[in-house]
């Protein structure tokens, strides 16, 4: 039978444990059970593998692009500067966690349909780099806290707690959605959710009467903001130019050393300016190759979804409700940026020297996702006001809960980034910290009991609010609708008078 050990140990090592192959594989099993043709299976394993080498491509194109920036951060502020991206830490960590991350994704997607189709929490998350994200941090802080002798209780933790979390968000936010969409329809399926709820509360609180942001005219030129990898690169070219100007002052010539090449002033300054826009093709490499091997991904799950839970709402990514308010994106994204500048000085005069923690300098991506969809619900529930205060508030959330989740983070060696969106850095503080405790056991049931509150407090927020009717922001509606009623009272007024005039 040694025969067959070898072929065991070939296949544990050299294909399942190899985080592409794992993706393609489970790509396959989806399409099979959905009873693809072969061409279909065949080509759907291979290209979702594909896109997976991709991602890995465009993590070494960011990773270079970050090592001279960090250096220079820290040469002249005495702090680790990191730019939190979903994208380039899952990427970082894909070699180490990769396969443990893949396994808990398929898991927990089982685990989700299980409990919506059995409690009272009918969503079906069907945010699939959102779920590779969650996966992939759980997979890293359990791995962590478990030891890499216990995968399979990293596995099993892990998808549990990726199954809750995929079923609790959109509940929780489910009150604000409907005032967003005006409808029941579909829910949010987002790890920026409280944030969102955040925006929609504050909104709820200082603009009942405030006129909506819809109302305003933007000059179109500010429109190109709104292509997320131009804002990326800009922000990372300026992020680049403000450290290496003030490298030069600081430093002097000694700030050369900082970015490979410079021989001089004015190659120093260029130097950080290439930098800048490689971060931006990196991120672009890897968004290819996150949405090439999704395309193939989310189909396969989605089609299981429809026939293990029919009636479900799907619980779909944040640009769903961009439409309900495409001036408070942009309004939500500046106001989360501004945001994020002000926490950053913070972090800077006092958090980081009193407690350690990294600078987090403004990621576009999270600011213009995330911030963007804030300011959609700050607008909802009170107007431009709300969109502005909420995405503000988005944008302390996004700077300083990374710089706590950074913390555990780089225990491991993962320094450079950190996950970027409010969800991943309270859950992941939380599981992070309860796992790293000297006891094993003990920390996988810490783990698997703030699963289980959050769990029971979601289905009692489903059936006495959710279930019961309560949207929020009514007073605010109120004054909307009547300014618009007013609004077409007065063009009507004012068509007539014109009328009058011509006869």
């Amino acid at each position: 039978m040694d025969w067959l050990v070898v072929v065991l140990d070939f296949i544990g090592k050299q294909i399942l444990n190899v985080p592409a192959y794992l993706v393609g594989i489970i790509v396959a099993i989806g399409l099979i059970a959905l009873k693809k043709s072969a061409g279909q299976v065949i080509g759907g394993a291979l290209k979702a593998t594909l896109g997976f080498l991709i991602l890995n491509a465009g993590a070494g194109v960011v990773v270079a692009a970050l090592d001279p920036l960090g250096g220079l951060v820290l040469a002249v502020t005495g702090a680790e500067g990191v730019v939190p991206t979903n994208e380039v830490i899952t990427a970082m960590a894909a070699d180490q966690f990769g396969a443990a991350s893949a396994y808990i994704l398929a898991i927990g997607f089982v685990l989700m349909l299980v409990i919506a189709r059995f409690t009272p929490l009918s969503y079906v998350f069907l945010t699939g780099h959102h779920m590779v994200f969650m996966a992939m941090m759980l997979a890293v802080l359990l791995s962590i806290g478990f030891g890499d002798q216990n995968l399979w209780l990293t596995v099993l933790v892990g998808a549990f707690l990726l199954a809750v979390m995929m079923v609790v968000m959109p509940a929780f936010a489910h009150p604000w959605t409907k005032r967003v969409t005006g409808n029941d329809t579909v829910a949010i399926g987002h790890f920026g959710t409280v944030g969102y709820i955040a925006a929609g509360a504050v909104g709820q609180a200082v603009g009942k009467h405030s006129k909506s942001t819809e109302d305003i005219k933007f000059p179109k030129g500010l429109s190109f903001l709104r292509d997320s990898m131009v804002a990326t690169a800009l922000s990372m070219v300026l992020i680049y130019l403000v450290f290496a100007i003030w490298g030069l002052i600081a430093l002097g010539p000694d700030a050369y050393q900082y970015m490979p090449g410079s021989e001089d002033g004015g190659a120093f300054i260029m130097n950080a300016l290439m930098q800048g826009l490689m971060f931006g093709v990196g991120v672009s490499i890897i968004l290819y190759g996150v949405r090439t091997f999704l395309g193939e991904l989310i189909p396969a799950f989605q089609g299981i979804a429809k026939k293990v839970v029919p009636g479900a709402k799907a619980a779909l990514d944040v640009p769903i409700v961009f439409p309900y308010g495409q001036n408070a994106v942009l309004i939500g994204f500046i106001s989360s940026f501004v945001g994020g500048l002000v926490m950053l000085l913070v972090l800077a005069l006092w958090l980081g020297p009193a407690f350690g923690l990294a600078l987090i300098l403004p990621g576009m991506v999270p600011h213009f996702f995330t911030g963007g969809g804030a300011g959609v619900y700050g607008n909802a529930t009170g107007g431009r006001r709300g969109a502005m205060l909420g995405g503000f508030v988005n944008g302390l959330l996004i700077t300083i809960l990374p710089a706590i989740l950074y913390q555990v983070m780089a225990s491991v060696g993962l320094s450079g980034s950190t996950f970027g969106d409010a969800d991943f850095g309270w859950f992941g503080s939380l599981i992070g910290l309860s796992v790293q405790v000297d006891s094993t056991a003990v920390g996988a049931v810490l783990a698997i009991a703030i699963g289980v509150v959050l769990l029971v407090l979601a289905i009692l927020w489903q059936v006495r609010v959710v279930d019961k009717g309560w949207v929020p922001g009514e007073e605010h509606q109120k004054f909307v609708d009547e300014q618009r009623a007013a609004a077409k009272e007065a063009e009507k007024a004012a068509v007539a008078a014109a009328k009058k005039t011509q006869a």
